[in-house]
């Protein structure tokens, strides 16, 4: 195998956006006075506090998925769809945690990267439409850091078929931050087996299905 190196009542209203950005760069930063339970480091953005605090309606001090996927919702996110919400909890829950959860350290951390993946989105919408087109997910997906072999962007191309418009190649926000993970999450599985960066890796068949499966196994 290669790679290329590449529900409560009504909820507090919030801004779709909370992100400054940073020296015209498509990243964004959080900054909060201070946190009033003290679970949150002090740059954290007050409005991530709140959303996390509404939502953790067993003061538990996580998000589980149904928590998250309000939390999501009320912070302008309610487009995504559960089987993302399960993989994103996959990917941003502590790795000493048996639980499916994330805490408040895991949950800034899932903030900030959906804000840089919301701002790349935004930057290939040209027309505004909610979709990015097949000829911007190269250059989209390289900005996130992915340089995409040919074979897999039409691959991916390919599997986005949508059966109202009979179109492909065409993403909406969580179906490019799906995939877009999928990918990321993959690649930084394969380097683990592959510490030299070389492209290529041996592994068993029972290692290769550990590291796949996860990634393709959450279903709406």
């Amino acid at each position: 195998m290669a790679y290329s190196d590449s529900y409560a009542p009504s909820a507090p209203e919030l801004p779709e956006s909370f992100g400054q950005q940073l020296n015209g760069e498509d990243r964004y930063c959080y900054a909060y006075p201070h946190s009033s339970s003290g679970m949150f480091s002090p740059e954290t953005h007050p409005d991530i506090v709140r959303s996390f605090e509404f939502s953790d309606r067993h003061r538990s001090g996580f998000l589980y998925e149904s928590e998250l996927r309000q939390a999501l919702s009320f912070s302008g996110y309610e487009g995504i769809s559960n089987r993302t919400v399960r993989f994103l909890m996959f990917i941003y829950k502590s790795p000493r945690d048996s639980l499916l959860r994330l805490g408040p350290k895991e949950y800034v951390e899932l903030w900030n990267c959906l804000a840089q993946w919301r701002a790349i989105f935004d930057r290939y919408d040209r027309d505004r439409s909610g979709k990015i087109y097949s000829l911007d997910l190269r250059d989209a997906f390289y900005h996130l850091g992915c340089m995409l072999p040919t074979t897999v962007l039409e691959l991916i191309i390919a599997s986005q078929f949508d059966e109202k418009t009979g179109k492909t190649g065409e993403l909406c926000f969580h179906r490019f931050l799906e995939c877009g993970m999928i990918v990321k999450g993959l690649t930084k599985k394969f380097t683990e087996k592959d510490p030299g960066y070389t492209g290529f890796a041996t592994l068993s068949y029972e290692v290769f299905l550990s590291m796949v499966i996860p990634f393709i196994a959450s279903y709406d």
